[in-house]
């Protein structure tokens, strides 16, 4: 019986020949049956993938033959299943591309990487770390959302900053503003997904002058598997995949509010423009009367 599962990881690393990886990349998850999108830059990896857990497993194993990536740390969550052929019903289809960053924040610049990962960034704290540093620091404690601002609507950690931003090229003009500079004396703790777009938000708000910066290592997926809905965070997680939102319990509190009736929802559409990339709350009782004319179901 197949048992679906995503797999979510990065790996900030030099890469002489980013082509070359992307390559062996792709044809090593279609000779696996494996869908996903993989990002590939000559500062590093960044992947989701969805299948069997089998077929993950020997793709971990493949991938970490590889010296540069010998040291991923690879993130697990519940898959919604797989078709006839086995190939993840979470993702339409593989996607492995190379770009200059592995996460867009729109200044590859700034970004400097070596074996060990990105120079110049925050503290890493583990959840059990984190929770060390609010109960010596208490409410002197930030923490900073690395995420788009939507994905905030359906969960966040308690108190949270939520930089209004649709995009994460916009964090760079957002901490540039100065509407932050107050923060520059307390300690800040950046989070995100699975841990990417903190560790290089980090590095950005260090340069910027912020003085005490922290990163939450394996980002919000390793604190629910940590603490799951008993600890800081509240409601739940946005996922770039068919899923949308991951639960951590079945006590998961629903934070989000439907943008047509105002219901507590943690439903999410993908708006129709093309040219825009935010998802909307709106309950699925909305939906099913009548969606409205902005959204399609994702």
């Amino acid at each position: 019986m197949a048992i679906p599962k995503i797999l979510l990881y990065y790996a900030f690393t030099p890469l002489a020949d980013p082509d070359a990886v992307r390559l062996w990349q792709r044809d090593l998850c279609e000779s696996l049956g494996l869908r996903g999108r993989i990002i590939v830059s000559k500062d590093g990896l960044n992947g989701t993938l969805g299948g069997d857990l089998p077929i993950l497993k020997r793709y971990i194993r493949k991938t970490r033959d590889y010296p540069a990536f010998r040291h991923i740390d690879f993130k697990w969550s519940e898959g919604t299943g797989v078709d006839e052929s086995g190939l993840s019903l979470d993702f339409p289809r593989l996607v492995v591309k190379v770009r200059d960053e592995i996460v867009s924040f729109g200044a590859p610049g700034e970004l400097r990487v070596d074996a060990s990962g990105v120079i110049g960034g925050g503290t890493r704290l583990d959840p059990v770390a984190l929770h060390q540093l609010v109960a010596e620091r208490g409410d002197d404690v930030v923490f900073f959302d690395g995420r788009n601002a939507f994905e905030a609507e359906i969960g966040r950690f308690r108190n949270a900053v939520i930089p209004d931003v649709v995009d994460t090229r916009e964090f760079v003009a957002e901490l540039d503003s100065g509407k932050y500079d107050h923060l520059k004396g307390k300690p800040v703790v950046t989070y995100c997904t699975g841990g990417i777009r903190c560790e290089v938000l980090s590095g950005l708000m260090k340069s910027r002058g912020f003085g005490e910066v922290y990163q939450l290592e394996g980002g919000i997926a390793r604190y629910g598997e940590a603490f799951g809905d008993d600890g800081l965070w509240d409601g739940s997680l946005y996922v770039f995949d068919q899923r949308m939102a991951v639960n951590f319990s079945d006590h998961t509190a629903v934070l989000g509010r439907c943008q047509e009736c105002g219901d507590p929802t943690r439903h999410m559409l993908n708006c129709r423009d093309f040219l825009c990339r935010e998802q909307l709350v709106v309950c699925e009782e909305c939906v099913a009367l009548a969606v409205p004319s902005c959204l399609v179901n994702a």
